[in-house]
């Protein structure tokens, strides 16, 4: 039986296709280019009272304090951070010289928080929750920095994270920015008050609070329609409750100020799983913070979320 020889012309065909292809897929997943360093340049100095408001703010012990051991500011990471696409471990960011971030420069923490690319000029994973911090005024972040720096440096490198292929591709996570990376800078509203405006500030960026109350697509982007309605729990067990109207419409703007200040619900139940590392955090901020917070929370319209799904029933029941 005769077979059919492919042309010299068609095999050439694809072999430029794919040359084109991956060049297109190279050129779009290409990391942000570094800030430049007029950007953080001398003339700036840092303010390390507001320093330690957006370390609170930003949650930053939550994931980055080595676990199991009492003391917040030491942020030698280690955190198990589980996921759809794997587990990811949160890393050193003490001012360690050798395993933590002693040795980075303003402008590549500014690039790392805000555009999620490393010093060595690769992609964060999305686990980072940058696509909330690129709202945030570059002199918060800068702030931030300075404080860090001020901490006691830990030793000790993280572990590799442990995700599967195709997701452990960094390259492809370019790809992923395109698709939900919002860079737009943080826009007031004017029709609303200076109170609610810092609220809004602190929610959707520094307290990044949508990264775990919105429900995510199959690629694991927010579906912004359910921005804030809840959903299964990112890391895998349990459900988050949804923070729209919707979810907790018969709470006043002081249930949720108090909440946060406590971790106390109106019907005297109490936060638990990683919100109790969350209250650790926002309990520490200016009181007028967490009414900031709590205004633009209560204002919230309401979002119907994902359908939670029925528990089981008993064997017998």
């Amino acid at each position: 039986m005769m077979r059919r020889r492919i042309s010299p012309r068609i095999s050439l065909g694809f072999i430029i296709a794919a040359v084109l292809g991956f060049g297109i897929y190279w050129w779009l997943s290409e990391p942000a280019a570094t800030l430049a360093d007029a950007m953080t340049g001398p003339g700036y100095t840092p303010n390390l009272a507001n320093g330690l408001v957006v370390f609170n703010a930003g949650g930053c012990a939550s994931c980055h304090a080595v676990p199991n051991q009492p003391d917040r500011l030491k942020l030698g990471g280690g955190l198990a951070i589980p996921s759809p696409f794997g587990t990811f471990y949160a890393p050193n960011i003490s001012p360690d010289k050798t395993d933590g971030i002693g040795n980075w420069t303003e402008a590549n923490f500014v690039t790392a928080v805000t555009k999620g690319v490393s010093p060595r000029g690769t992609h964060y994973f999305p686990a980072f929750p940058y696509t909330s911090y690129v709202h945030a005024k570059v002199a918060d972040i800068r702030d931030l920095y300075a404080y860090l720096k001020t901490l006691q440096p830990m030793s000790g490198r993280v572990r590799d994270h442990d995700v599967p292929f195709p997701f452990n591709v960094r390259r492809n996570v370019g790809i992923w920015k395109l698709l939900f990376f919002d860079s737009r800078p943080f826009a007031p509203d004017m029709s609303r008050s200076p109170q609610w405006n810092r609220g809004a500030y602190l929610v959707n960026g520094l307290g990044h609070c949508a990264e775990c109350h919105s429900p995510r697509n199959f690629l694991g982007g927010i579906i912004a329609s359910q921005r804030f309605a809840g959903g299964p729990n990112p890391e895998g067990e349990g459900w988050v409750p949804n923070i729209t109207q919707k979810g907790i419409g018969e709470w006043s703007d002081k249930d949720i100020d108090y909440f946060l200040k406590s971790g106390q619900t109106p019907d005297g139940d109490s936060a638990g799983g990683s919100m109790v590392r969350v209250i650790k955090n926002t309990s520490q901020l200016p009181e007028t913070d967490q009414a900031a917070m709590s205004d633009y929370v209560k204002s919230l319209p309401p979002v119907e979320g994902p359908p939670r799904p029925k528990k089981p029933e008993k064997a017998g029941g």
